[in-house]
């Protein structure tokens, strides 16, 4: 840390579970350098910096020529779909070969999109019942925030775009819960996810239901939230140094910049009597909605609100149209394109655009200060899918990315090639033990991954 630095450092103390109260908010901080004592920057920098992870689940695989990339090691290109990126390359992992054995049918038939959600991040094989007798294994995510969640605000968090069914049949005889969830607290006990921005933003800063009148009193969307913790956030300003002054507008900036697009984004008119309450909702532009979602989710870890997440961006088969891609067709039925050209062509357009927005997520990530390093540099953030190619239902050789370098714990800027058949559950194992949370075995595991 250089002189500069060390001089913006008060003699005030503050530790990284403080909160800014008032009107029903309570609102985390980012990592500030008042956090750390003076004297521990030398012996340990990264002392009060957490670790997260996150999974950003897609439907319906990719097509695999344009996703995977060309070469091994350090010594590899990004493929087409992937391209985006390019400039956090040498901060992501790009994984193949790992398998979801589990989402296949084992003897159960058809229903690889319901078994390819479920299975995601439990490595476990869904009971086949369109009852209420689901049952599959808890989530890898949930396994970390059983041992760590206590520490946070919230114990994990859940968001998506799509809404889903807890009941009733969606795929060959599954429940629609398996499509609708990656998340299981439990083996029959899915973590619903939620996908209304206004929803997930007040309830990473503290909503509870005893706390509606006064949200309504507030108006969210023409009182920001900041108005309501603006007398803490005062004394507190006057307390820091330079430095974390400056963080601290750069935060407040953006959560006032993220109340604004909810606003905008939400679907109904802004002109509205007072007396009017304005009803929940999501936004009707999934091109207002993902990014939305994304940055939300970098404030839940910015703030330290918690350190362990999901985030579906679409439901196990999902069918969502992309007409702003200019795509004809809808996901689902693209997917199953025959090897038709042009469904092949419409598909890797929604393949790249989500990887674009994942791409833009984990820029925003690396412009956050955290310690000696940045936001990105403390995560440890998965996308990918339980299917590789839909058109055949495959589920070995998935799309995998990680993100971040886990506060070190991950040596990135590599593409691994693993054995054919290595269990997706290996992987989670190796996470599970970067994030301070280690079990023996996890799923269909077999072992940890080597060479992380």
């Amino acid at each position: 840390m250089s002189s500069t630095t060390r001089r913006n450092v008060t003699n005030f103390q503050l530790d990284r579970r403080n909160f800014m109260r008032g009107a029903g908010v309570v609102m985390g901080l980012p990592w500030l350098e008042a956090m750390m004592s003076s004297t521990s920057f030398a012996a340990a920098p990264t002392a009060a910096v957490p670790t997260r992870m996150a999974f950003v689940f897609f439907a319906n695989g990719a097509i695999m020529k344009d996703w995977t990339v060309k070469g091994e090691g350090k010594d590899f290109e990004l493929s087409k779909t992937l391209s985006s990126l390019a400039p956090v390359k040498d901060d992501c992992l790009f994984l193949s070969g790992l398998t979801h054995d589990k989402a296949r049918a084992n003897g159960d038939g058809g229903g690889d999109h319901a078994r390819n959600s479920a299975s995601f991040l439990t490595a476990s094989q869904p009971r086949k019942t369109g009852g209420a007798d689901i049952q599959v294994g808890i989530s890898v995510d949930q396994v970390a925030a059983q041992k760590i969640g206590t520490q946070t605000h919230l114990p994990s968090l859940e968001i998506g775009i799509e809404g889903g069914r807890q009941a009733g049949v969606c795929d060959s005889g599954y429940s629609c819960a398996y499509q609708s969830n990656i998340a299981w607290r439990s083996p029959n006990q899915p973590v619903a996810k939620e996908i209304n921005p206004k929803l997930a933003f007040e309830r990473l800063f503290g909503m509870s239901l005893t706390d509606v009148k006064k949200s309504q009193d507030r108006d969210f969307y023409r009182t920001s939230i900041l108005d309501a913790v603006s007398e803490d956030a005062s004394k507190l300003s006057g307390r820091l140094g330079k430095t974390d002054r400056q963080k601290l507008d750069e935060y407040f900036t953006s959560v006032r910049e993220i109340e604004q697009r909810i606003g905008r984004a939400a679907p109904q008119k802004r002109q509205l009597p007072p007396e009017f309450e304005i009803p929940q909702g999501v936004p009707a532009d999934v091109d207002a909605h993902i990014p939305l979602m994304y940055d939300i989710l970098t404030l839940a870890f910015q703030t330290d609100s918690t350190r362990v997440a999901t985030f579906m961006l679409a439901n196990g088969g999902s069918n969502r149209t992309y007409s702003h891609l200019n795509v004809k067709g809808a996901h689902h039925q693209l997917s199953h394109h025959r090897d038709e050209a042009d469904k092949v062509a419409d598909l890797q357009k929604i393949d790249q655009y989500l990887a674009k927005e994942f791409a833009r997520f984990v820029q925003k990530l690396k412009t956050i200060p955290e310690g000696e390093g940045t936001l990105l540099d403390h995560s440890m953030i998965l996308y990918g899918s339980g299917i590789s190619d839909a058109n055949r239902h495959r589920h070995e050789d998935l799309p995998i990315v990680i993100a971040g370098k886990a506060s070190g714990k991950l040596q990135t800027g590599r593409h691994l090639v693993y054995e054919k058949e290595t269990p997706m559950a290996n992987l989670y194992l190796s996470m599970l033990d970067r994030m301070g949370t280690p079990i023996d075995a996890f799923g269909d595991s077999t072992g940890r991954l080597t060479n992380l």
